[in-house]
């Protein structure tokens, strides 16, 4: 049976707001993204001193041939929108981005981490083709591969976070 959700649209707006010299420096970025289809979103709690995966993503998705590398993941070609924020009043986290460098799903080859502050938020478009690192070189890497997925290791305190992730 074919879906009955009707396509939507995202509305993306961040405000910066500040004022030096009396003269306002902030600023105002809108984006819309048409075509969205499916939501995920949830608040996690990530346990102290574990890392927690938070959101997988594979050109396969479902029980494909009996494999549970498959469920729950997102399709890495529809995900146009991925918003992490970290929901804790104290405490940052590192957010390590797994990358899937022969993007053929068999789980990440290389990664790369962030610190997310509290009540800071890590915005990311689509995962697919978006992300590269060098290990031995401090050049820019040009040859983008997919995102595989988000671990979250909160260090010595447990950290709510939330995911918010718009698919086609």
């Amino acid at each position: 049976m074919a879906s009955t959700v009707s396509a939507g649209s995202l509305k993306i707006k961040i405000i910066e707001e500040v004022k030096l010299n009396g003269k306002d420096q902030g600023g105002v970025t809108n984006w819309n993204i048409s075509n969205v289809n499916e939501i995920y979103k949830r608040i996690v709690t990530c346990p102290a001193n574990n890392e927690t995966t938070i959101a997988r993503f594979r050109s396969s998705v479902g029980n494909v041939s009996g494999a549970v590398a498959y469920d729950s993941a997102l399709d890495v070609q529809d995900v146009q929108y991925i918003r992490l924020t970290n929901l804790d009043n104290a405490n940052a986290i590192t957010l390590s981005l797994q990358i899937d460098v022969g993007e053929d799903d068999s789980g990440a080859d290389l990664s790369t981490s962030i610190r997310v502050e509290a009540y800071q938020s890590f915005i990311l478009g689509a995962p697919e083709d978006s992300i590269g690192a060098d290990d031995d070189a401090a050049g820019l890497v040009t040859n983008l591969v997919d995102l595989d997925s988000l671990v979250v290791q909160p260090g010595g305190n447990a950290v709510d976070i939330e995911i918010f992730i718009a698919s086609a």
